[in-house]
């Protein structure tokens, strides 16, 4: 069998019975957690399709290993591959904080255009969460990529740009200090109708019947406000009959069967509505921090980060990455939580048409976890609890494949 890369054919994703998929251990934890994920993934392949598909996995460097061995964070050949083979998976890599490079999500994100964060969220049995019900919460989000404040346009308060814009505002009329830092938060009619279709399309394939989108366009009515009007009117014009809006239903009617309700919420009150009625939610699209900080929130109801998987999907190339950070302080201990790493490489066999697979393993990992078996940091302060270390999680998660 050869190498060979997917291919967008018709505007439909054609995998060969052996693509070949780039994959960025990362930093920190990364090589622990992906050293555990790939041989589950590898087996359950091999289980669903006895042995007449598998990966070829081709390493590329990314991160603090690229630094040392190539000079640079994220070298051009990485990039260049990636587009190449147009699927890629990751670990987590390490962003400093107030100063030094810019985060390699980001960068990554905008630089293939991968315009839409997706971000599952759903509780498995015997998981521990600081809610009564965790359960009730079983929501995609659907986070715009490369907008926002996350486009990076922001100067320093002593800089020429940041003087210059400064001025430019002062003759709008916007006055602000003279040591003002200034940041530009862009929001485009275009990036939001092709992220709001990304989650409706999901919803109509998937049977979820509400999709929320989430804004603060009660203060920033332009930008945010301006998330939320193109969102309802992609609606209108292209989903006429199959998505109605839950402001032109009846009071106490439900819409018809086979459509779904789009309805909005102000960003501050979701936070509580998810907290206060979780089963409420099906699917949220919302602009990129906005979207950043939900997802986030969503995970912590269900257990945390390291049970949270996620992806970036553009139109030529996806990337699949664990949410979870680096975790320096653990590195090399045998401690690490594989699980986001491993429901996300599902998720990247379900973008691949692999669905027998990728139910192999979240199956897989739902079993283990629910006879109690996990590592520390989804132990932590519980009795009956068997603690394994990440090789160890790993080996029962493989043995559940059945």
């Amino acid at each position: 069998m050869n190498r060979t890369a997917v291919e967008i054919v018709d505007g439909k994703l054609n995998v060969p019975d052996t693509p070949a998929v780039a994959f960025m251990p990362g930093d920190g934890i990364g090589p622990e957690v992906w050293r555990a994920a790939r041989p589950v993934l590898d087996h359950a392949v091999r289980t669903a399709y006895e042995g007449s598909r598998r990966i070829e996995w081709i390493q590329l460097p990314l991160g603090v290993g690229a630094l040392q061995s190539h000079g640079e964070l994220l070298p051009a050949q990485t990039l260049e591959t990636i587009k190449d083979l147009g699927i890629a998976i990751k670990g987590p890599t390490m962003t400093p904080v107030g100063s030094g490079h810019r985060s390699l999500n980001v960068t990554l994100r905008q630089k293939l255009d991968l315009f839409a964060n997706i971000r599952p969220v759903r509780h498995f049995p015997n998981v521990q969460s600081p809610v009564r019900n965790p359960q009730d919460l079983d929501v995609v989000v659907f986070r715009e990529n490369t907008e926002d404040v996350y486009a990076g346009i922001e100067f320093v308060p002593d800089s020429y740009e940041a003087a210059r814009l400064r001025s430019v505002l002062g003759e709008m009329g916007c006055r602000l200090p003279a040591d003002s830092a200034v940041g530009i938060k862009p929001i485009s009619r275009t990036a939001t109708r092709r992220l709001v279709r990304e989650a409706v399309e999901y919803a109509i394939s998937n049977g979820r019947r509400r999709i929320t989108i989430m804004h603060k366009g009660n203060i920033m009515k332009a930008t945010e406000g301006g998330f939320r009007k193109w969102a309802y009117e992609l609606a209108r014009e292209e989903y006429a009959g199959r998505v109605i809006a839950a402001s032109d239903l009846e009071p106490g009617h439900d819409a018809p069967d086979g459509t779904c309700i789009m309805e909005d919420r102000i960003a501050d009150a979701l936070f509580q509505d998810l907290l206060l009625m979780p089963s409420h939610f099906d699917v949220i699209a919302t602009s990129n921090l906005n979207g950043d900080y939900v997802s986030d929130a969503c995970a912590a109801q269900v257990g945390g980060l390291g049970i949270a998987p996620g992806a970036n999907i553009g139109r030529e190339t996806a990337l699949f990455e664990s949410t979870h950070g680096t975790a320096p302080d653990i590195a090399g201990r045998n401690m690490a939580n594989p699980c986001s790493m491993m429901l996300s490489g599902a998720m990247m066999l379900d973008h691949m048409g692999w669905t027998e697979a990728a139910g192999l393993v979240t199956d897989a990992v739902e079993k283990v976890l629910a006879s109690g078996r996990m590592t520390t940091d989804l132990a932590a302060g519980r009795d009956g609890i068997e603690v394994l270390g990440t090789k160890e999680f790993a080996e029962a998660v493989k043995e559940a494949v059945p």
